[in-house]
């Protein structure tokens, strides 16, 4: 199935990162769309777009991970080195499936393509 999901992994904590704000939206023409906000799942994952919903073109995923951070309980720095993570991507197929993963501390972050 087609479609666009995350899943965020709590790095410092060593868990996955549950409740945190998603942004997403498409760039068309050097324009900015919204097309959904939600939060993750009790294990850090969000379906963030189904099927035929997606279409070929930019993409950019906002995390705000500061929050989370804030919420956790771990020392962190105010305002918060990380607060909003930002990834652009684009998609090429949209018969395939794409996921970005996010491995996040309070001072840093990794992502991929998942599968």
């Amino acid at each position: 199935m087609s479609g666009l999901t995350t899943h965020i992994l709590d790095q410092a904590a060593g868990r996955p990162a549950a409740g945190v704000a998603v942004r997403v939206s498409r760039r068309e023409g050097g324009v900015r769309t919204p097309v959904a906000e939600l939060r993750t799942d009790a294990d850090g994952r969000a379906r963030l777009i189904e099927g035929e919903a997606l279409t070929v073109g930019g993409y950019r995923l906002e995390f705000s991970i500061g929050d989370h951070f804030k919420a956790s309980g771990l020392p962190i720095t105010d305002p918060p080195f990380l607060d909003v993570v930002v990834i652009d991507f684009a998609v090429s197929n949209t018969e395939q499936h794409w996921h970005v993963p996010l491995l996040v501390s309070p001072y840093g972050y990794s992502t991929y393509r998942g599968s």
